[in-house]
């Protein structure tokens, strides 16, 4: 039996006229495209820079407009004084006035700009090395320096102050910081709360749980990364994969930034953008700051086991002091008077301090029990007791 019958059908020519002429069903759409789920998050590629390293103005930028120079004048200022604190405190630390100094130095621009981009009722959450922004934010720099002078764990009042005390651990003020600033949104209250972490904290479960609670709840934070690329001996190579630490961000859905750590000016710029989004309700940013700190971790650490002498010197040329007063001085608003000016207050701010850091505190043992607890409970209580009984019997003793 032959094949079975085949029926040829023709070939058929669709014409742009039977296209339009197809039922709606039958029409082939496009789809469009899926809209970008990172947009809006995701930081530049490059980091932010306003300021060559030599301090000359690069072009203008819309997204990030230059600060008035009044202010940037007044971040000159508080970077000089806060250099020649920093460089006091280490002295201080040598001659056994403090038991630790973790330095910033190298790191000015982000610490006076982090707390010249807020307002006095904001809060900052420092970590052990802000001792420099916190004497800029105005606080009492013996009373800073009482931690780590082994006297209090908190030597300033953070109520008055809008600080909170100091935080060894990595990374635990991050969540303190989300923490406040949420209840404060809660409250009516446009206050921002800003975070500053090392780039090893962002390596810890606080920092992000931190931000991810921040998000959810949409807490008026910003969080600033100082990358000085060290965590004490660890590089970063050795913390992260990831292209940038202000791309940790984008996996919380919080918009990030990352900036030249070492451009005053820049610095200031992305901050203040950064402040201002968080106290329009838009929920908490993250900014990455790249600098450098010039000396050891702590005056405890042998830095020359970890990085070599020509990477420290490398970095002196993109000195955030000078660079910012190079600029000035091109602009007109910073002479030799003026330069000089700035450094006789910072030489007279660090002779009040040697002066008061002299004086030997004087400790009172039942000190201890104060400010554990608002209200103090019945076993701390008791045990203040049993202090103050033993103290009394010691004097009996000696009289």
């Amino acid at each position: 039996m032959g094949p079975p019958h085949v029926q040829e059908v023709p070939a058929v020519t669709t014409t742009p006229q039977a296209v339009r002429r197809a039922s709606p069903r039958t029409r082939r759409k496009s789809t469009p495209a899926a809209p970008d789920p990172s947009a809006g998050f995701m930081p530049q590629r490059e980091p932010v820079r306003l300021l060559e390293p030599d301090g000359t103005l690069l072009p203008a930028r819309d997204d990030y407009p230059e600060p008035p120079v009044e202010t940037l004048r007044e971040m000159y200022r508080r970077m000089v004084v806060g250099r020649r604190f920093d460089v006091q405190a280490t002295a201080l630390t040598k001659q056994g006035r403090l038991a630790v100094y973790p330095s910033a130095r190298g790191q000015e621009a982000c610490q006076i700009g982090g707390v010249l981009a807020l307002r006095d009722t904001d809060w900052v959450f420092p970590t052990y090395r802000e001792s420099m922004a916190l004497t800029a934010r105005g606080l009492d720099p013996v009373e800073v320096l009482t931690l780590l002078r082994g006297d209090w764990h908190c030597g300033y009042d953070p109520a008055a102050t809008h600080t909170a005390p100091q935080c060894t651990p990595l990374a635990t003020q991050c969540v303190h910081a989300a923490g406040l600033a949420y209840g404060e949104s809660y409250q009516g209250r446009d206050t921002v709360a800003l975070a500053f972490i090392g780039d090893g904290a962002t390596s810890e479960g606080d920092f992000h749980e931190g931000i991810n609670f921040a998000a959810v709840f949409k807490a008026p934070v910003v969080y600033l990364v100082q990358n000085n690329k060290y965590a004490i001996s660890v590089p970063l190579s050795r913390q992260t994969a990831a292209p940038s630490l202000a791309y940790k961000g984008v996996g919380y859905g919080v918009p990030s930034e990352q900036v030249d750590g070492n451009d005053p000016v820049a610095v200031l710029a992305v901050l203040e953008r950064a402040v201002a989004h968080a106290r329009a309700g838009k929920g908490p940013y993250l900014v990455e700051a790249h600098t450098y700190r010039m000396e050891p971790h702590t005056n405890a650490d042998d830095q020359t086991r970890y990085r070599d002498a020509d990477e420290v010197e490398a970095w002196r040329d993109r000195d955030p002091i000078a660079r910012l007063e190079a600029y000035l001085r091109a602009k007109g608003v910073l002479d030799d008077a003026a330069v000089a000016a700035v450094a006789e207050e910072a030489e007279e701010y660090a002779a009040a301090l040697r002066r008061r850091m002299d004086a030997q505190p004087t400790v009172d043992p039942l000190s201890l029990f104060d400010h554990v607890y608002a209200e103090p409970t019945p076993q701390l209580a008791e045990q203040r007791e049993m202090v103050r009984a033993e103290l009394a019997a010691d004097a009996e003793g000696d009289a």
